[in-house]
């Protein structure tokens, strides 16, 4: 009963702590790639190897709690005995590494060009491909109220990112329709990287031994290479000209935290519940960002049927 108890409150602990990341992770990064500062803009490439880097720090620290033994030792267990002596095992983390480290610089792309709300419910759709990866690759189920949840999900979708009235917000009035085109297709992109790495990442999980942290840094190592691979191929002269920390000040470290947490807490979520649940809590992260966008941050407007005016104006 207690550990039934525990089970419980580790799971429902874990989904809110999502919610709650999720939620501060947009408008944080969303205001990140907005701000007006003196100087050159931060490279989202190398927010994503300093995110890997602290990601791979934390489940190193975590796997020396459990362990109750000396840094020196669970570094040494972690590096030989789980990863250099399994070749085979590590070797499968590097297409879902590959996958996130090209989801993690979409979702900066998509934060460039589309409002924090847009981009919440567009985001969604990886509900969508979830499932259907799900059914595909864990043999799942779905029921037909399951199946009209998704149909419903897809309609709201299709809504919002219906041709409205652009001047109706007036932060989205100098973006030009090409420039929302390549927020959308950012996104489009991250919902399917996202719905099938995170599947890939569950039947791993659940057909292995190794436990969650082993297996996050063996993500973060191969997203690291991936990510520095990304960094010096795009952004290698601005690098060269500029540095590898261009641009950062508070809030961008701010993001790389969040963004490295969010890699420990999906891992728990997926370890306590599954990543239908997952997709659940970060749905719920739309009210919360759509009611903080509208309210403080002014620059989310809810389109009407009507052509009424905006609070704004």
């Amino acid at each position: 009963m207690l550990r039934s108890s525990v089970s419980t409150h580790q799971k429902y602990g874990s989904l809110g702590l999502l919610v709650l990341q999720t939620t501060t992770l947009v408008l944080t990064m969303r205001y990140s790639r907005t701000q007006q500062a003196e100087g050159p803009r931060y490279l989202a490439s190398s927010a994503v190897v300093c995110t890997e880097l602290l990601k791979i720090a934390a489940c190193t620290l975590l796997i020396f709690r459990d362990n109750s033994k000396s840094l020196v030792h669970a570094m040494n267990q972690t590096l030989w005995d789980e990863i250099v002596s399994k070749p085979l095992e590590t070797l499968k983390l590097t297409i879902p590494s590959g996958i996130y480290t090209l989801q993690n610089n979409l979702l900066y792309v998509a934060l460039s060009h589309l409002d924090a709300a847009t981009y919440q419910v567009t985001y969604q759709l990886k509900i969508l491909t979830t499932a259907l990866f799900s059914v595909s690759l864990l043999g799942k189920r779905l029921g037909n109220y399951q199946w009209l949840s998704l149909l419903i999900l897809m309609t709201g979708v299709v809504l919002v990112q219906w041709p409205s009235d652009l001047t109706l917000v007036p932060e989205l009035e100098n973006l030009s329709a090409g420039t929302q085109f390549m927020g959308l297709l950012a996104v489009l992109v991250a919902c399917f990287s996202s719905g099938f790495a995170g599947v890939y990442f569950e039947k791993i999980l659940k057909e292995s031994k190794q436990c969650v942290w082993i297996r996050n840094i063996q993500l973060g190592l191969f997203g690291l290479a991936f990510g520095l691979t990304g960094v010096f191929a795009y952004d290698g002269d601005r690098v060269l000209t500029g540095g590898f920390l261009q641009g950062y000040n508070s809030i961008t470290w701010i993001v790389v935290l969040l963004q490295a947490l969010g890699g420990l807490v999906i891992a728990a979520v997926i370890k306590y519940a599954d990543n239908i649940l997952k997709g659940f809590a970060t749905s719920i992260s739309i009210i919360l960002s759509s009611l903080i966008s509208y309210f403080w941050l002014e620059d989310f407007d809810p389109t009407r049927p009507s052509s009424g005016s905006c609070r704004n104006c």
